[in-house]
C-alpha cells in the first residue's frame, strides 16, 4: 500500500497545526518548515478546511488552526477521506480488467491486507502520534519559534 503526496501533506499540515496549538499559521509557514510546494498545499488546506480539520481565519493577520482536537482526528478516517484509490490491485478497482480475476484467489487477499492495513490506523489519532515528548523536537526540527 502507498498512500499519496496528497495524505502525505495532509498529515504533515495537521502534525504542524497541532504543534502549534491555537496559533493561527499560514500556508507559506507550513510550506517553507517542510520545503514543499506551495500550491500543493493550499489544495490540501481547501480541503481539510471544507472537510472540518482545520479552521481558516481571512485577512491580513489570518492563517490557520486546528478545528478539532488530535485526539478527535483518527489517522484512519483521514487517509479513507484523503485517498481516492484505495484499490491496491487492479481488480478490485469498478473497471478492473484483469482476464483472470473471477477465479483468481489473490483478490480476496489482497482485500484482507487492505483492511489490516487500515484498522491499524483506525486505532491511531494525531494525539496518539503527536505525543507531549516529541514534540520540543518538532519544533526544533520544523524550525518553528
Amino acid at each position: 500500500m502507498h498512500i499519496t503526496r496528497y495524505t502525505d501533506y495532509s498529515l504533515r499540515v495537521l502534525m504542524y497545526l497541532a504543534v502549534q496549538d491555537e496559533r493561527l499559521t499560514t500556508i507559506q509557514e507550513i510550506a517553507d518548515s517542510y520545503d514543499i510546494s506551495k500550491n500543493h498545499l493550499m489544495k490540501v488546506v481547501h480541503q481539510l478546511n471544507k472537510k472540518g480539520y482545520i479552521e481558516t481565519v481571512r485577512g491580513k493577520k489570518g492563517g490557520m488552526r486546528l478545528h478539532r482536537a488530535p485526539d478527535d482526528i483518527n489517522v484512519g478516517v483521514l487517509v479513507r477521506e484523503t485517498e481516492h484509490d484505495l484499490n491496491i490491485v487492479e481488480c478490485h478497482s469498478a473497471n478492473g480488467g484483469c482476464k483472470i480475476a473471477p477465479v483468481c484467489g489473490l483478490k480476496p487477499v489482497f482485500g484482507e491486507a487492505l483492511q489490516a492495513f487500515l484498522s491499524v490506523l483506525d486505532k491511531y489519532t494525531l494525539g496518539d502520534i503527536m505525543n507531549d515528548q516529541q514534540k520540543p523536537q518538532l519544533l526544533r526540527l520544523l524550525q518553528i519559534a
